[in-house]
Parts: structure tokens; sequence; C-alpha cells
């Protein structure tokens, strides 16, 4: 009977121990800003101290875990892992599905130019013009519209470093992305010559999105994202993770 109580209680802490952890993922196809990945681990970037400052506030301990976007739905079925950011419910096809964090931050649509074009300003400057997209990505309803009419052409890409390599070749006018990515990349690259435009074409709000196996109630990891929201911690952090590469 000792042997069968010990063991249980060691069952027991192990399950224990196992249900205290926070598992977090973060996508390959973020970039800097916000993920810094080397040999698929997560070694910096904003995801990374956004998800140590929550797991301390809510005293779990923390494993991050790479999840591409196609995987995103099965590991959070499995409890693979318990929550993603850097989304958007308009994004999802059924977004009830996931409870949705509050509202962290905005991000916005722009492009990358080459130095020695013309600053793109208007909409209408992009007719007739060629635009270095992401493969499967849904844009404004303006800018897809016009893609759909051949008005603008569009040439996806499965990532930012292929867009950049078409610019510089000028196989591309311009490359759309987040504006946060593309400003990293200017600042830490001078050199290649590149610079974001004017224009906006869409602007919307990243959230967090948590499976069913969340290890705290949802309440309680809502009040902690909401809280850094209100006293700038999110701020802050968006805003040192554009100033240099991230230490781990």
């Amino acid at each position: 009977m000792r042997r069968r109580s010990l063991g249980l209680c060691i069952l027991l802490g192990v399950g224990q121990a196992f249900a205290s952890e926070l598992r977090w993922g973060f996508s390959p196809a973020d970039g800097m800003p916000y993920v810094d990945i080397v040999d698929h681990q997560l070694q910096g970037g904003f995801t990374r101290q956004l998800g140590e400052r929550v797991a301390q506030r809510l005293g779990l301990s923390l494993r991050f875990v790479e999840t591409p976007n196609r995987r995103i739905d099965g590991f959070m079925a499995s409890g693979h892992i318990h929550v993603i950011c850097n989304s958007n419910p308009e994004w999802d096809s059924k977004p009830e599905r996931y409870h949705w964090s509050p509202a962290l931050f905005e991000e916005q649509d722009v492009l990358l130019q080459r130095d020695d074009r013309p600053a793109i300003r208007d909409f209408a400057e992009l007719r007739g013009k060629t635009l270095g997209t992401s493969l499967g990505y849904v844009y404004a309803d303006d800018l897809m519209q016009a893609f759909a009419a051949g008005e603008i052409r569009r040439e996806d890409t499965r990532d930012l470093a292929s867009r950049v390599q078409m610019l510089k070749r000028s196989r591309l006018d311009a490359a759309v992305d987040m504006r946060r990515p593309l400003l990293y990349l200017t600042r830490q690259h001078p050199e290649l010559g590149l610079s974001v435009s004017p224009l906006v074409l869409q602007s919307y709000r990243m959230h967090c999105i948590y499976g069913g196996q969340l290890p705290v109630p949802v309440e309680s990891m809502d009040r902690v994202l909401d809280e850094m929201v209100r006293d700038g911690s999110i701020g802050r952090l968006l805003e040192n993770s554009l100033q240099a590469p991230q230490e781990p």
C-alpha cells in the first residue's frame, strides 16, 4: 500500500507539474522583431519577451514551441500549444473555435521599396506595378480587387527574404509586409538600400488565441495581457524589440 501511495503521489506531482507548464507557440513566418529563431529554437524577439513576462505573472513554467501556420489548429486541438499570438480573428475561417485575447497592439500592411525609386504615396500609384506578396495571404479588399482585375500584378513568395532579393534585382516594384518587420529590416541593414513607403494599405489589431487546454482560466490570461497593455509594458517591449537583436 505504501508503494502504491508513493507512486500515486509521484504521478500526481508529475501531472501537476505538467499542467502548470504554459506552452507558447511561435510562428517562424513572423520574423524579427517578433521572433528570433536559431535551429528551430526561439532565442529572442518580442514574442519571447512577452511569453516570459506573462508566464512570470501567472506563476507558470514556460516552453516555446515552433508552430508553422498550417499546424496551429492541430497543435491547439491536441494541447501541444496553449497560446499563440500575432493573429486577428478576421484572418481565421472559424474564429469561434478559440478564445481571443484583448487587442495587444496595432500593425499595418505597408510597402518596402528601393531607395532609388520614387516613394509610393497613393494607392492609385500602384496601378500597373508588381507587388511581392506572401503565398496564400489575403490582403485589404481594395488590393485584392485590384489583383483580381489585373490592375496590380501579384507575385507570391514564401518569405520576406525572397521578396527582398527580388526587389534588389528589380523584379518587383515593391513588397508587402507588416510595418515592424520592415522597419527592423531597414534599420538593421541600411546597406540594402530599401525603405518603407508612406502608404498604409491596411491597419489591424493583433491578438493572442488560446486553446481549450490552457492551464489557467482564460480570464486570468486576459487580465494579465490587458494589464500589460494598460501599463505600457506591451508598447515598451515592441519598441525595444525594434532597436537591436534580442538576447536569449
